[in-house]
């Protein structure tokens, strides 16, 4: 009996810079770490804003096509599946030209830059009916995976209190050119860039925040021009942030601490978090992934300590199937098998006709937080989060 033929879906990518090459080592790596794969993915087009740039990624990858204009990606009956990875200020019309279209879409956080343009993508999915997902991939870790299952089952307890941190130190330096990422007019600063993150796992493990309290930070006011190194242009986004948050009282409640920076000195790449209950802790550093710490209240302290205190869960490479067991789940994990994770999670839900987890109105909620610590951060005090929508 002849083998039933794959289906195969089509993949755009708009946007090829670093988080564009992210994505595309996700297709192209996909086979060897979930098998049997149901589906096929192939890259088909790349899109920049620079030819030479387009016509480098369409080689490094092998896609057949490189263009410039987003829209022979976004509005093309050639490709099923849309990538988002461009600078956020340029998302909201490139993810209205693929919901226009029907497209899938795959989106890098933030969804949008701003609370009008997050308006826009909620009247716009009042039409739309593609599968529609977002790269949040820190909640793909063994380790975060396996903490999101000890919440759900109650491990903790209530939760009294929390605290998660998202931590770079890239912008220590103030001769750091002034990038996208830096700028709030194109979207940027750490509120949007790590904040996003940190936000949205703090929310996925300890439940919706019901009010934030927010102190910033611009480490420098003035910065190189990046096109111009010569001059010197101003800031005017955040490098440091740190909120207060209130949680419940219909999530499970508690007081956290919440901060994000690009100017924290010694740090690499350090995600991290505390949940502290009644009944028993949990905590996370991504700079050691393999590893959930656990706590339970109830261990006895005697003989000579017992078995009280923190004790280290092997996640490890520990996925549940369709993951293939490869390289094993002995072996250390790295930063881009969580995005990987991530990704065959978003097409496992669209090949199955499923809502992806996390998908755009979980991009909504994050860009709903994000507005309202920026707005806690102008206004100098607290500021209700708005009920999920």
């Amino acid at each position: 009996m002849a083998e039933k033929k794959k289906r195969r879906y089509r993949v755009g990518i708009v946007g090829y810079g670093f988080i564009g090459r992210v994505h595309a080592y996700g297709h192209l790596n996909l086979p060897l770490f979930y098998r049997p794969l149901p589906f096929e993915t192939k890259i088909t087009h790349v899109s920049t804003r620079h030819e030479e740039t387009a016509r480098a990624g369409r080689e490094e990858i092998g896609a057949e096509h490189a263009v410039t204009d987003f829209r022979e990606i976004t509005e093309n009956p050639d490709v099923d599946i849309v990538h988002i990875c461009s600078p956020n200020s340029a998302h909201y019309e490139q993810l209205l030209s693929a919901m226009a279209h029907g497209k899938a879409i795959y989106c890098d956080k933030p969804l949008v830059a701003d609370a009008r343009e997050a308006e826009g993508i909620r009247k716009a999915l009042e039409t739309y009916r593609g599968c529609f997902g977002m790269t949040l991939q820190n909640r793909f870790f063994p380790a975060t995976l396996r903490a999101r299952q000890l919440m759900e089952e109650g491990f903790v307890g209530r939760v009294l209190a929390f605290r998660g941190a998202y931590l770079h130190s890239g912008s220590t330096d103030p001769k750091a050119p002034l990038k996208w990422k830096l700028s709030g007019e194109a979207g940027g600063g750490v509120i949007a860039d790590l904040g996003a993150h940190i936000l949205d796992l703090m929310d996925h493990l300890v439940g919706d925040f019901r009010r934030v309290s927010t102190a910033t930070l611009t480490a420098y006011p003035t910065r190189p021009d990046a096109s111009n190194p010569g001059k010197t242009v101003p800031v005017d986004a955040e490098d440091h942030v740190a909120v207060l948050v209130s949680a419940g009282p219909e999530a499970s409640g508690g007081v956290g601490v919440i901060e994000a920076s690009k100017v924290a000195t010694g740090t690499e790449d350090e995600l991290r978090f505390e949940i502290h209950g009644t009944t028993g802790g949990l905590r996370f550093n991504c700079m050691r992934p393999n590893v959930l710490e656990v706590y339970r209240q109830d261990a006895s302290d005697q003989p000579l300590g017992g078995f009280r205190g923190w004790q280290a869960v092997d996640s490890g490479q520990r996925y549940p199937e369709p993951a293939a067991k490869f390289p094993g789940p002995k072996f250390s994990i790295g930063w881009i098998r969580s995005h990987m994770a991530c990704l065959a999670a978003f097409l496992f839900a669209l090949h199955e006709g499923k809502t992806p987890q996390p998908d755009v109105r979980q991009g909504l909620y994050v860009q709903d937080m994000i507005e309202s610590v920026r707005r806690s951060a102008a206004e100098g005090g607290w500021v209700d989060v708005p009920e999920r929508r």
